[in-house]
């Protein structure tokens, strides 16, 4: 199975949309799954998710599965806090090197016990994430036993998820087996990006997820869109 992991592309949050450069960024990544063939869609609820997926869909005459569990809003509601300023924010978005401390690398996969994390909803959040995306790939065929996957079901398909970088950076972590604060300090996902995995079908009986490209926009470059990370660095 080789499972394709899309960030929404550029978007407004309030009203919740792709901007129109979100919609050419929906464009170019339909065009490049075209080419890989796609045999489903899976899609978070949110309107900038749901519209990323949209021209995929309408290229591959497929329709999206909704996955509530994929919702930025839960994962938002989990990970952000009321900072010293007044606003609410993600804690992924305190600087990354914040992750990355002696202490915070000892922590291991007891971190969010620590102080740090003691204005969020740490480990009930972590844990649906978890619990979630087992139950996700238990549909798929695959059965998580620690960090690999018990084959049930070989799968052969192609899966394409839409989702969000407050959530995917999570779910990859658990995915990856690293405690979370260490993907935050390491990993992030731009507007449209792809990731991807492939779940290879051992005699064995057993699998692993597979990290063959991430947060890729190569897509971008194929359709002369600017190669940007979130409005911010070109790349």
């Amino acid at each position: 199975m080789l499972l394709f992991f899309i960030r929404h592309g550029h978007p407004t949050y309030s009203p919740d949309a792709l901007t129109e450069l979100g919609h050419l960024q929906a464009k170019a990544v339909a065009k490049r799954l075209c080419r890989h063939g796609i045999d489903r869609v899976f899609s978070s609820p949110c309107v900038r998710a749901r519209q990323t997926a949209q021209p995929t869909c309408d290229i591959m005459r497929l329709e999206a599965q909704v996955e509530d569990w994929t919702s930025e809003v839960h994962a938002w509601n989990d990970f952000s806090s009321v900072w010293a300023d007044g606003k609410r924010r993600w804690i992924c978005a305190r600087p990354n090197h914040e992750f990355m401390t002696p202490h915070m690398l000892s922590l291991g996969y007891n971190w969010m016990d620590d102080e740090f994390f003691k204005d969020v909803n740490a480990r009930a959040g972590y844990q649906r994430i978890v619990d979630a995306s087992d139950d996700f790939f238990r549909r798929l065929g695959y059965e998580r036993e620690g960090a690999r996957y018990r084959i049930v079901t070989p799968n052969e398909e192609r899966i394409a998820l839409f989702a969000h970088a407050g959530f995917g950076v999570i779910w990859l972590s658990h995915m990856f087996h690293i405690p979370t604060p260490q993907a935050w300090g390491t990993f992030d996902l731009a507007h449209s990006a792809v990731t991807i995995f492939e779940f290879r079908n051992y005699d064995s009986g057993y699998t692993a997820p597979y990290c063959l490209c991430h947060s890729d926009l190569s897509h971008l470059y194929g359709e002369g869109l600017p190669m940007k990370y979130n409005s911010r660095i070109y790349l």
